[in-house]
């Protein structure tokens, strides 16, 4: 009868403790964990990426660390994913730290702001003129689309990904910039 007693009690405790934390136990997501979107695809958090990014990459001759506090991702439905993280680009020239900010690894095509993005590595950043700018690993400009600005954001963070205002798309975000993406059909 008191090993009944002792395994309710237990019991009682471990659901009031899941009950009152704020993500619960029904599936719901926390501001620290991944979150799921309508789609089924996930949006990965630092902490997420941090688990899977390297600690440095190569781009354009040279090996450089990132900052996984800064970092995001989507985990689509099928298991791909893609991958953002600023890096530290001190060793570059002044010209390419305009617009060498982050490192994108996909392994899937992506539209990004209406231009395909075949899976690879990536060097990207967003420049003062309004443009977001993708470069292949020897720092060649493969892409440019205009970004957005998002003055609703109350804690904008380095860098992070939201979701878009449709189902399936997404937001990579410098700040309060951003730039809308989706996975390429």
């Amino acid at each position: 009868m008191q090993f009944r007693f002792i395994c309710s009690a237990v019991l009682c405790t471990a659901l009031a403790a899941v009950c009152a934390s704020p993500a619960g136990a029904l599936g719901q997501s926390s501001a620290a964990g991944a979150s799921a979107t309508q789609t089924g695809d996930v949006i990965l958090t630092p902490e997420d990426t941090a688990k899977i990014l390297p600690s440095s990459v190569y781009f354009k001759g040279h090996s450089t660390t990132i900052e996984t506090r800064n970092s995001g991702g989507v985990r689509f439905s099928d298991g791909l994913q893609m991958l953002a993280v600023l890096v530290d680009a001190s060793g570059y020239s002044s010209g390419l730290q305009q617009k060498y900010q982050a490192y994108l690894i996909t392994e899937t095509a992506l539209q990004v702001g209406g231009h395909r993005l075949a899976p690879g590595t990536y060097g990207c950043g967003f420049t003062a003129n309004n443009q977001f700018v993708v470069m292949d690993i020897g720092g060649h400009d493969l892409l440019s689309a205009h970004w957005a600005h998002d003055e609703v954001v109350h804690r904008p963070r380095p860098l992070w990904i939201a979701t878009g205002a449709k189902a399936g798309e997404f937001r990579l975000y410098e700040g309060r910039n951003y730039v809308e993406f989706s996975r390429d059909k």
